[in-house]
C-alpha cells in the first residue's frame, strides 16, 4: 500500500488536493484503489478513462473483443489505427497516456461464470460496462458474492441509466430491478436499435463518479436510486429502487447459490437461432452464392446499414417492413435471410415459416461474420 504521493502526482493531481473532500488522504485512498471494468466499449470507454486520470492505483480490463469502425462513433479509447486489433491493447495504450502512473491489468478473456469470481476476487469495485443480459446478471451475482460494489450502467438510443447495486451495504441488487432475463429479441441491442454517441459518454461519466466516490467515502452513493437520463429532453429523474425480499439472490429466502445459473449461462450473442432453425455460415453463403444459387438471399437490416456494406445480389427489405412483403417473395424458391449478427434475421426466417414458406435458412453471425472473413466486397 502506497504511503504518500511523488512529487510528480502531487502535481498531477493538485486540483484534487485543493478539494477538501478529497485532498492528500483522498488521493491516497485512489492511488491505493483498485477497480475491475467488465467491457472496455461504449460505456467502459470514458468509465476508465476518468478513473485513469483521477489516478486509481489498479484498474483491471476484461474484454476479448476487437476494435471495430463501427466501434469509433462512440467508444473513444480507441482509434482509426487499431481497427482489428484486440481492444485491451487499443485501451492499454490510452490509457498510458491518460496516465501512466496508474497500473493496468489486462484480462483478454469473456467474463464467463468459469472465471469471473477468480478474475474479480481482488479489485475493490466492479464497474458493468457489458451490453448484454447475461453478462448485467453474472457481473451482479459475482458483485454479490465477492461483497463488493457494482456501478451500473446501461443505453439505448437516446437514454441511459445508471446506479449502485450492494446489497451488502443495504442496497437492492440488479435483479431487484430485473428479476427474469428478457425474452430473446424483447429488447434491442445497441446493434440493432443504435446509440447516439454521446449518451455513453455521459452515463459512463456517472459511473466513473460514483466509483470515485464510493473510493473517497464522499457524497452518497446512489443505492436503492436509478438515474435515468433522456438526452432528447435534457432530463434526469430518479426512480427508487428497493430490496425485493422475494429476490432469488439477495431476497430472505435466495435461491441462487453460485454466479452459474440460468441467466448468467444463456447466451450473450445476438445471434438468437432456434436450435431447430435451418441455418447455414457465411463460409457456406458465399459457396452457394458463387455456384449457380437461384434462390433468394434477403438483408433485413436497415438502409443505412446497407450503404455501409452489403453482399452483392442481396434484396433489402428491413425486418420492420417485411411482412408487408411476403406476398412479393418466392414461395418455389430457397430463401437465404441475413442481417447484421444473425438476431434480426433469425426473427425474419420464423415470420416466414410462420406464414407457409418451406425453404428458409438464417445466415448465423450475418454481415458481422461475412466482413470478418470476406474483407473485400
Amino acid at each position: 500500500m502506497a504511503d504518500g504521493l511523488s512529487p510528480a502526482e502531487l502535481l498531477r493531481y493538485s486540483r484534487h488536493l485543493l478539494i477538501p473532500a478529497v485532498g492528500e488522504e483522498g488521493q491516497l485512498r485512489l492511488k491505493n484503489a483498485s477497480v475491475l471494468l467488465i467491457g472496455t466499449g461504449a460505456l467502459g470507454s470514458p468509465s476508465a478513462m476518468y478513473l485513469a486520470a483521477a489516478g486509481v492505483g489498479r484498474i483491471g480490463l476484461v474484454d476479448a473483443d476487437v476494435v471495430d469502425a463501427s466501434n469509433l462513433q462512440r467508444q473513444i479509447l480507441h482509434g482509426e489505427s487499431w481497427i482489428g486489433k484486440p481492444k485491451l491493447q487499443s485501451a492499454a495504450a490510452r490509457l498510458r497516456e491518460v496516465n501512466p502512473l496508474v497500473r493496468t491489468e489486462l484480462h483478454q478473456v469473456r467474463f464467463t461464470a468459469e472465471n469471473a469470481m477468480e478474475i474479480a476476487s481482488s479489485y475493490d469495485i466492479l464497474v458493468d460496462g457489458s451490453d448484454n443480459f447475461p453478462t448485467r446478471f453474472l457481473t451482479n451475482d459475482t458483485a454479490f458474492f465477492e461483497k463488493k460494489p457494482l456501478v451500473y450502467g446501461a443505453i439505448h438510443r437516446f437514454e441511459g441509466q445508471a446506479s449502485v447495486f450492494a446489497p451488502h451495504l443495504g442496497g437492492p441488487c440488479y435483479r431487484c430491478l430485473l428479476p427474469n432475463m428478457p425474452a430473446p429479441g424483447s429488447v434491442p441491442s445497441c446493434q440493432e436499435a443504435g446509440v447516439l454517441g454521446v449518451l455513453p459518454g455521459i452515463i459512463g461519466s456517472l459511473q466513473a463518479m460514483e466509483t470515485l466516490k464510493l473510493i473517497l467515502g464522499i457524497g452518497t452513493p446512489p443505492l436503492g436510486k436509478l438515474t435515468c437520463y433522456d438526452a432528447l429532453n435534457s432530463s434526469f429523474r430518479s426512480i427508487k429502487l428497493h430490496r425485493d425480499p422475494q429476490c432469488r439472490l439477495c431476497g430472505d429466502t435466495p435461491e441462487i447459490q453460485s454466479v452459474s445459473n440460468s441467466e448468467t449461462t444463456a447466451s450473450a450473442s445476438c445471434d438468437l437461432t432456434p436450435k431447430d432453425m435451418e441455418s447455414i455460415t457465411t463460409t457456406e453463403l458465399r459457396a452457394i452464392l458463387e455456384g449457380n444459387f437461384q434462390g433468394l438471399l434477403i438483408d433485413v437490416r436497415e438502409p443505412a446499414e446497407h450503404a455501409v456494406a452489403h453482399i452483392e445480389g442481396s434484396r433489402l427489405i428491413p425486418l420492420k417492413t417485411l411482412a408487408d412483403q411476403l406476398d412479393s417473395l418466392p414461395r418455389d424458391r430457397e430463401i437465404l435471410i441475413h442481417c447484421k449478427s444473425g438476431g434480426r434475421s433469425a426473427k425474419a426466417v420464423q415470420l416466414l415459416l410462420d406464414h407457409g414458406f418451406a425453404s428458409v435458412k438464417n445466415v448465423t453471425g450475418g454481415m458481422d461474420a461475412w466482413l470478418a472473413e470476406n474483407p473485400v466486397l
